[in-house]
């Protein structure tokens, strides 16, 4: 796939919404250890949601519009930090592909650039704070410079996701400053961020759908 179209994207969240339907239990797990276990409800309900409303909308609403309605409907379902705050990311993305026909590596790099700066400015949150932030920023400056470098979209989504889960590998080591987990500090050292994997799943999912 050279580029993902309206109608792809609607496959898409409808991937997105099996792959969390999967998770659930897992991401609940994970954020039972320093949270308060909601994360995998909260992920599910809101992409559930998505593909749902996105799948009414059909292609012909196109990619901005789509990629906003489905923020819209993500912070109606989900109202926690984690679901507002992918609410953000999506709301942020569709602002930033106005007019956008299809995505192929640019316009993907300018939907995580727009998704990542979102997340931080509603997130208050910087990069080494243990937070989704952590795997946005390299998945945003990986495809930032592949699109530079003129690189295909599928090539530029594995080189992402290859950075997104290093960073995420990176979360282990460092200290929660934001959320419940906050409240846990040193214990936190060693975990993986439970926000920080539900960014690695989503940029995942993206480049095996493309691939």
């Amino acid at each position: 796939m050279d580029a993902i179209k309206a109608s792809d994207l609607i496959t898409l969240f409808e991937a997105w919404k099996t792959l969390f339907a999967e998770q659930r239990d897992f991401l609940i797990s994970l954020d039972g250890k320093v949270g308060d276990s909601d994360l995998g409800i909260t992920m599910s309900k809101s992409f559930a949601a998505a593909a749902e409303t996105v799948a009414a909308e059909g292609e012909a609403a196109g990619i901005a519009k789509l990629l906003r309605s489905a923020g819209a409907i993500m912070a109606r379902t989900a109202p926690s930090t984690m679901g507002t705050l992918t609410a953000t990311g999506f709301l942020r993305a569709g602002k930033a592909l106005e007019g956008a026909e299809s995505l192929g590596t640019v316009e993907i790099a300018a939907f995580w650039r727009a998704f990542r700066d979102g997340v931080a400015e509603r997130g208050k949150a910087k990069v080494g704070d243990k937070t989704l932030l952590d795997v946005l920023d390299p998945i945003a400056s990986t495809l930032e410079a592949a699109a530079a470098a003129g690189k295909p979209l599928k090539e530029s989504l594995a080189s992402a996701t290859a950075a997104a889960e290093a960073a995420l590998e990176g979360t282990k080591a460092m200290v929660a400053q934001h959320g419940k987990a906050a409240a846990f500090q040193e214990k936190t050292v060693g975990l993986q961020d439970a926000g920080a994997t539900v960014g690695f799943l989503i940029i995942e999912r993206m480049s095996r759908f493309v691939a």
